[in-house]
Protein backbone atom coordinates (compact mmCIF):
# COMPACT_ATOMS: atom_id res chain seq x y z
CA UNK A 1 0.00 0.00 0.00
CA UNK A 2 1.64 3.14 -0.81
CA UNK A 3 -0.91 5.61 0.76
CA UNK A 4 0.36 9.10 2.27
CA UNK A 5 -0.41 10.72 5.31
CA UNK A 6 -3.60 12.43 3.70
CA UNK A 7 -4.88 8.62 2.93
CA UNK A 8 -4.24 8.12 6.16
CA UNK A 9 -6.30 11.38 8.03
CA UNK A 10 -8.84 10.18 5.49
CA UNK A 11 -9.63 7.21 6.77
CA UNK A 12 -9.22 7.99 10.48
CA UNK A 13 -12.00 10.59 9.46
CA UNK A 14 -13.96 8.53 7.62
CA UNK A 15 -13.99 5.66 9.93
CA UNK A 16 -14.00 6.99 13.41
CA UNK A 17 -15.00 10.94 13.08
CA UNK A 18 -17.60 10.86 10.47
CA UNK A 19 -19.19 7.53 11.97
CA UNK A 20 -21.28 5.96 14.98
CA UNK A 21 -17.78 4.14 15.81
CA UNK A 22 -15.93 5.80 18.50
CA UNK A 23 -12.24 6.58 18.33
CA UNK A 24 -10.19 4.13 20.27
CA UNK A 25 -9.15 5.48 23.77
CA UNK A 26 -5.27 4.72 23.28
CA UNK A 27 -3.37 5.84 20.52
CA UNK A 28 -1.47 2.22 20.32
CA UNK A 29 -5.04 0.66 19.77
CA UNK A 30 -5.85 3.33 17.07
CA UNK A 31 -2.23 2.67 15.42
CA UNK A 32 -2.63 -1.12 15.19
CA UNK A 33 -6.27 -0.72 13.52
CA UNK A 34 -4.19 1.70 10.86
CA UNK A 35 -1.19 -0.90 10.81
CA UNK A 36 -4.30 -4.06 9.92
CA UNK A 37 -6.19 -1.69 7.25
CA UNK A 38 -2.72 -1.44 5.83
CA UNK A 39 -1.03 1.61 6.38
CA UNK A 40 2.67 1.86 6.97
CA UNK A 41 3.62 2.47 10.67
CA UNK A 42 5.17 6.29 9.72
CA UNK A 43 2.55 7.30 8.10
CA UNK A 44 0.13 6.68 10.55
CA UNK A 45 3.07 7.97 13.08
CA UNK A 46 3.20 11.33 11.07
CA UNK A 47 -0.90 11.63 10.57
CA UNK A 48 -0.45 11.29 14.72
CA UNK A 49 1.97 14.10 14.58
CA UNK A 50 -0.21 16.40 12.32
CA UNK A 51 -3.34 15.81 14.30
CA UNK A 52 -1.80 16.49 17.68
CA UNK A 53 0.15 19.39 15.88
CA UNK A 54 -3.45 20.85 14.19
CA UNK A 55 -4.98 20.76 17.88
CA UNK A 56 -2.02 22.33 19.43
CA UNK A 57 -1.86 25.33 16.84
CA UNK A 58 -6.13 25.72 17.15
CA UNK A 59 -5.29 27.16 20.66
CA UNK A 60 -2.36 29.08 19.95
CA UNK A 61 -3.75 30.81 16.51
CA UNK A 62 -6.58 32.87 18.76
CA UNK A 63 -5.37 36.71 17.73
CA UNK A 64 -6.00 35.81 14.05
CA UNK A 65 -10.12 35.70 15.64
CA UNK A 66 -10.45 38.86 15.71
CA UNK A 67 -9.02 39.85 12.43
CA UNK A 68 -12.18 40.52 9.79
CA UNK A 69 -12.31 39.04 6.82
CA UNK A 70 -12.10 41.48 3.68
CA UNK A 71 -9.94 43.86 5.35
CA UNK A 72 -6.71 42.53 4.34
CA UNK A 73 -5.01 40.45 1.49
CA UNK A 74 -2.68 37.13 2.08
CA UNK A 75 0.39 37.17 0.22
CA UNK A 76 1.58 33.77 -0.02
CA UNK A 77 5.44 33.11 0.44
CA UNK A 78 7.29 31.63 -2.68
CA UNK A 79 7.47 28.19 -0.29
CA UNK A 80 3.62 28.04 -0.21
CA UNK A 81 3.06 29.06 -3.82
CA UNK A 82 5.40 25.84 -4.59
CA UNK A 83 3.24 23.90 -2.56
CA UNK A 84 -0.39 25.50 -3.41
CA UNK A 85 -0.42 26.40 -6.85
CA UNK A 86 -2.83 29.55 -8.15
CA UNK A 87 -5.78 27.28 -7.89
CA UNK A 88 -5.32 26.06 -4.66
CA UNK A 89 -4.90 29.52 -3.44
CA UNK A 90 -8.06 30.38 -5.71
CA UNK A 91 -9.54 28.10 -3.73
CA UNK A 92 -8.90 28.98 -0.13
CA UNK A 93 -10.02 32.67 -1.02
CA UNK A 94 -13.29 31.42 -2.46
CA UNK A 95 -13.91 30.06 1.05
CA UNK A 96 -12.86 33.05 3.03
CA UNK A 97 -15.30 35.22 0.50
CA UNK A 98 -18.31 32.26 0.65
CA UNK A 99 -17.57 32.17 4.92
CA UNK A 100 -16.48 28.47 5.27
CA UNK A 101 -13.02 30.29 6.38
CA UNK A 102 -12.17 33.07 8.58
CA UNK A 103 -8.83 34.53 8.44
CA UNK A 104 -7.85 32.23 11.63
CA UNK A 105 -8.72 28.97 9.99
CA UNK A 106 -7.04 30.21 6.43
CA UNK A 107 -3.74 30.33 8.62
CA UNK A 108 -4.29 27.62 10.02
CA UNK A 109 -5.07 25.40 7.22
CA UNK A 110 -1.79 27.13 4.63
CA UNK A 111 0.63 26.23 8.14
CA UNK A 112 -1.22 22.53 7.99
CA UNK A 113 -0.64 22.28 4.67
CA UNK A 114 2.79 23.50 4.37
CA UNK A 115 3.13 20.16 7.40
CA UNK A 116 2.43 18.09 4.93
CA UNK A 117 5.38 16.31 3.34
CA UNK A 118 4.77 17.03 -0.20
CA UNK A 119 6.03 18.74 -3.02
CA UNK A 120 2.35 20.06 -4.16
CA UNK A 121 -0.93 19.20 -2.82
CA UNK A 122 -4.25 18.71 -5.00
CA UNK A 123 -6.84 20.93 -4.34
CA UNK A 124 -8.61 17.42 -2.73
CA UNK A 125 -5.92 17.32 -0.46
CA UNK A 126 -6.71 20.64 0.54
CA UNK A 127 -10.46 20.32 0.74
CA UNK A 128 -9.29 17.83 3.62
CA UNK A 129 -7.00 19.53 5.31
CA UNK A 130 -9.65 22.87 5.57
CA UNK A 131 -12.64 19.86 6.79
CA UNK A 132 -10.34 18.45 9.39
CA UNK A 133 -9.28 22.26 10.60
CA UNK A 134 -13.15 22.98 11.11
CA UNK A 135 -13.78 20.03 12.63
CA UNK A 136 -13.39 20.83 16.38
CA UNK A 137 -13.54 24.61 16.02
CA UNK A 138 -15.78 26.23 17.97
CA UNK A 139 -18.55 28.05 16.01
CA UNK A 140 -17.60 26.89 12.99
CA UNK A 141 -20.42 24.07 12.57
CA UNK A 142 -22.37 25.72 9.89
CA UNK A 143 -18.93 25.86 7.82
CA UNK A 144 -17.75 22.62 8.69
CA UNK A 145 -21.55 21.12 7.25
CA UNK A 146 -20.55 23.20 4.08
CA UNK A 147 -17.44 22.36 3.53
CA UNK A 148 -17.62 18.23 4.41
CA UNK A 149 -21.00 19.10 1.51
CA UNK A 150 -18.19 20.45 -0.87
CA UNK A 151 -15.51 17.60 0.30
CA UNK A 152 -17.89 14.58 -0.71
CA UNK A 153 -20.74 16.43 -2.96
CA UNK A 154 -18.27 18.98 -5.08
CA UNK A 155 -20.57 21.61 -4.25
CA UNK A 156 -21.85 22.71 -0.59
CA UNK A 157 -25.34 23.55 -0.73
CA UNK A 158 -25.65 27.88 -0.02
CA UNK A 159 -22.29 29.69 -0.63
CA UNK A 160 -23.48 33.36 0.62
Amino acid sequence: MTENLIDVLIYIYENYMDSEESVPMDQITLEEELLQAGFQQGEVRKAFNWLDELAWRQGSLIEYGAARPGYSMRIFSPEEQQKMDLEIQGLLLSLEQGGILDPMSRELVIERCMAIETEELTPEDVKWVVLLVLLNQPGQENAFALMEELVYNGEPPHLH
